[in-house]
C-alpha cells in the first residue's frame, strides 16, 4: 500500500473539470496574468493600501473581481459538451464583452455608488443587460441549465411580481429599473456573491490551491494510513480521515471523491470490502468536506456573509456536529469489517508515522496558525492571506515541498480555477437575492410559511426539512440555502426562538443531503464510477452510511450547545458525549455489530439503533428511556451468551 501511496498521490490526480489544458499557450498565459491580478487587487482592497491617498472602492473592487473571473468563466468552462476540449469565437467575444463592460463600470464605480444608475439611460440599460445575461450564462456553463432556468424565472418575477395571486404577491418594477438594480444596485451582483468572494471566500481558496500544490494532500492521506492503516477496516478508516483532512483544504466533495477516493476506493476492494460499500463510503467522508473546519464549503462563507458573523463563529459552531459524523463513519466502517473479518493492512503497507511528520510538519505548523488566526486573533478574511505566506516560506524547509516555479504556475492554475468555477455559480445567486428581496417576497413568503403552519414548530420544521431536501437533490446547493435562509429560517425564529446560527446550520445540512440521497447522489455517483460498481446500489449504501447527518442537525437545533451556542461549554461537552454513545448503538443497529459484544440479531440491532437516537436527543427523559432499553439488550445479550458458554462447557465435560 505504501507504494501504491506513492505512485497514485492527491498532487497527480487531476480534480479539475475545465479546458484549460486545451487552450492554447496564449489564452493560458492570459487566465494566468488574470489570476495573478485578481488576487493582486484583493490583496490592495482588503488590506487597505492605497495609490496617492487613494483607496479602492467597494463597488470598483466587486466590478474588477467580476470582470477578472467572469472572464475567466468563458475562457475555461465549455458552453458545450463537445467543446471541453477547444474554444469558440463566441467564447472569446463573451469574455472581452464581459472585461470591457465590468472594466467600464469600474471607471464609474464612484458615480454608481454615490449617485446611483437606476434607472439607467440606454448605454447603461445595454451594458446592465449584457452583464446579466452573460452572468447567467456563466451560472449555466457551471452547474447546468436547471440552475440557469431556476434563475431566469426568479429574475423575471419582478416583472409580474404585482399581478401575482397571494403569497407570490410583491412590489413590481419595469424592466429597466429591474436590469438597473440587477447590475448597479448593493442587493443583488455587487450585494452577496460579491461581498463573500471578495472579502471573504478568495484568501480560502488561494490558501487550499497552494497547499494542494506543495503536496498537502499527500502528507494527510499518509498521514491517516499511519494512524490507522494496520487496523481492520484500515483502508476504509483511512478514507475517512484522509477526506476530512482532505475537505478542510478543498472544501468540495467531488474533488475529495476524486482525489482522495482514486487511492483509497481499490485499497478497501483489496481487503475485501464490496465496491459499493467503498464507494459509498468514500462518498459519506468526501461531504463532510462541506462542513469540515478550519476550510469548509463556499455554503459556509455565504452563511457567514447572511448572518453578519465571524468566520471564526461559524468554524466553531460546525465542530462539534463534523466530529459527530466522522465518529459515526468510522463506528460503521470498524462494524463492517469486524462482522466480515477484514484486517488490517501488514506493517510493512503502513508508513511510518514519525518519518510522515517529519516530512509533513510544515503543513500542521501551518494549519495550527491558520486556527489561530481565525479563532484567537480574530484576523477573518486576512487569515488565509498570512497562512499562505508562511506555507510559502515553509514550502522551501524541503524538496519535496518546495514551490518551484513549476508548481506554483499549477497552484496559480488551480486557484484560478476554482475561484472561476465558485464566481460562476454565486454570482447568478445576486439575481435570486435582488428579486426576492426589492420585491419584498422574502418577507411574505416568512409570514406565509407561519401561517400555513398554524405556528406549530415542528410542523414548519417538517416542511423545512422537505424543502431543504428537494431543493438540494436539484444539487443546487448554494441557491437552497440562500433561498431557505431568507424564508425559512425567519419563520423557525419567529415561532419559536430558535438559535439562529443552530437554524442555518440546519439548513446548511440538509440541503447537502443530494451528495449522498437517491436519486441525485452525484458524490455517491462519482464513488461508484472509481469502483465500479452499481450506482443507485452504491447510493443507498452511501444515505445508511451517512445517517448522523439526517439526525444531528434535529439534535442541534433544539440544543444549540451541540453547535457551542449553549450556555456553557461545559453542556456542550454533556451532549457531544452523549451523542458519541448514541451513535455507537445507532451504528451497532445498522451494521449488526456491537463492540465487545459481538454480531446481533434484529432485534437487538433496531432496539439499539432506537436506543442510540433517543440517548443522543437532547432531553434528560429521552436520554433515561434510551440508556435504559441499551441496558436491557446488554443485558439480555450477556445472560444468553453466559448460558451459551455454560452449555458448551458442560457438552465439552
Amino acid at each position: 500500500m505504501a507504494q501504491t501511496v506513492e505512485v497514485i498521490t492527491a498532487r497527480d490526480v487531476d480534480i479539475s473539470t475545465t479546458r484549460y489544458e486545451s487552450l492554447p499557450t496564449v489564452l493560458q498565459a492570459i487566465f494566468i496574468i488574470l489570476t495573478i491580478g485578481g488576487l493582486g487587487v484583493a490583496v490592495f482592497y482588503l488590506f487597505g493600501f492605497n495609490i496617492a491617498g487613494n483607496v479602492l472602492l467597494d463597488v470598483g473592487y466587486y466590478y474588477l473581481l467580476i470582470g477578472v473571473f467572469l472572464t475567466t468563466t468563458f475562457l475555461i468552462l465549455p458552453g458545450r459538451k463537445k467543446d471541453k476540449k477547444r474554444i469558440r469565437g463566441y467564447d472569446l467575444l463573451a469574455a472581452a464583452f464581459i472585461f470591457g463592460t465590468t472594466f467600464y463600470f469600474f471607471l464609474n464605480a464612484w458615480e454608481i455608488g454615490w449617485v446611483g444608475w437606476n434607472p439607467p439611460n440606454t448605454l447603461q440599460f445595454t451594458l446592465a443587460l449584457i452583464l446579466c445575461l452573460l452572468v447567467l450564462e456563466g451560472g449555466r456553463r457551471m452547474a447546468g441549465f436547471p440552475y440557469l432556468i431556476i434563475c431566469v424565472i426568479i429574475g423575471l418575477y419582478p416583472l409580474f411580481a404585482s399581478s401575482m395571486p397571494g403569497l407570490l404577491f410583491g412590489m413590481g418594477y419595469p424592466l429597466d429599473h429591474m436590469i438597473g438594480s440587477y447590475a448597479f444596485g448593493t442587493e443583488s451582483l455587487l450585494g452577496l456573491p460579491s461581498k463573500v468572494m471578495g472579502n471573504i471566500i478568495l484568501g480560502f481558496l488561494l490558501f487550499a490551491g497552494l497547499l494542494i500544490a506543495s503536496g498537502a494532500g499527500d502528507f494527510f492521506l499518509n498521514l491517516a494510513y499511519s494512524l490507522l492503516g494496520r487496523y481492520r477496516g484500515g483502508p476504509a478508516k483511512v478514507a475517512v480521515v484522509a477526506s476530512g483532512f482532505f475537505g478542510s483544504m478543498s472544501g468540495s466533495a467531488i474533488s475529495n471523491v476524486v482525489a482522495t477516493g482514486s487511492i483509497t476506493i481499490p485499497a478497501m476492494k483489496k481487503i475485501g470490502y464490496p465496491p459499493y460499500y467503498a464507494g459509498a463510503i468514500e462518498a459519506c467522508a468526501s461531504t463532510g468536506g462541506q462542513f469540515m473546519p478550519p476550510i469548509m464549503g463556499a455554503v459556509a462563507f455565504v452563511a457567514a456573509m447572511i448572518l453578519n458573523m465571524s468566520y471564526a463563529d461559524i468554524i466553531v459552531a460546525a465542530a462539534l456536529p463534523a466530529i459527530l459524523y466522522y465518529f459515526g463513519l468510522l463506528m460503521q466502517a470498524d462494524a463492517f469489517a469486524a462482522k466480515t473479518g477484514i484486517k488490517g493492512l501488514p506493517p510493512e503497507d503502513v508508513p511510518s508515522l514519525k518519518k510522515t511528520l517529519k516530512k509533513g510538519w510544515p503543513f500542521l505548523t501551518v494549519f495550527v496558525f491558520l486556527l489561530w488566526g481565525l479563532i484567537y486573533m480574530r484576523w477573518e478574511a486576512m487569515t488565509p492571506f498570512y497562512a499562505s505566506a508562511l506555507m510559502v516560506l515553509l514550502s522551501f524547509t524541503s524538496r519535496e515541498t518546495m514551490l518551484t516555479p513549476k508548481r506554483l504556475i499549477k497552484a496559480l492554475v488551480t486557484i484560478g480555477q476554482v475561484i472561476t468555477q465558485t464566481m460562476a455559480i454565486l454570482l447568478p445567486i445576486g439575481i435570486i437575492v435582488g428579486a426576492l428581496t426589492f420585491t419584498g417576497t422574502a418577507g411574505a413568503f416568512t409570514a406565509g410559511l407561519v401561517s400555513v403552519g398554524g405556528g406549530n414548530l415542528v410542523l414548519v420544521l417538517l416542511m423545512g426539512i422537505v424543502a431543504c431536501y428537494i431543493m438540494g437533490m436539484a444539487g443546487l446547493i448554494i441557491p437552497a440555502y440562500i433561498f431557505l435562509a431568507i424564508t425559512l429560517a425567519p419563520a423557525l425564529v419567529q415561532i419559536s426562538g430558535l438559535n439562529v446560527l443552530a437554524v442555518h446550520l440546519l439548513i446548511i445540512y440538509y440541503a447537502m443531503l443530494s451528495l449522498i440521497t437517491p436519486p441525485v447522489c452525484l458524490g455517491a455517483f462519482v464513488g461508484a464510477t472509481i469502483a465500479g460498481a452499481p450506482p443507485m446500489k452504491t447510493g443507498w449504501q452511501a444515505m445508511r452510511l451517512g445517517t448522523v447527518i439526517y439526525f444531528i442537525p434535529i439534535f442541534f437545533v433544539f440544543n444549540p450547545a451541540l453547535v457551542m451556542q449553549g450556555p456553557s461549554y461545559l453542556e456542550s461537552l454533556y451532549l457531544f458525549t452523549l451523542c458519541l454513545l448514541g451513535i455507537v448503538f445507532v451504528a451497532a443497529g445498522l451494521e449488526g455489530y456491537l463492540l465487545k459484544v459481538g454480531q446481533l440479531n434484529m432485534w437487538q440491532r433496531i432496539t439499539l439503533f432506537i436506543s442510540g437516537l433517543l440517548i443522543g436527543f437532547p432531553s434528560w427523559e429521552t436520554t433515561i428511556v434510551g440508556a435504559g432499553l441499551a441496558l436491557f439488550v446488554l443485558a439480555i445479550t450477556m445472560i444468553i451468551k453466559r448460558k451459551r458458554w455454560q452449555k458448551h462447557q458442560l457438552t465439552s465435560a
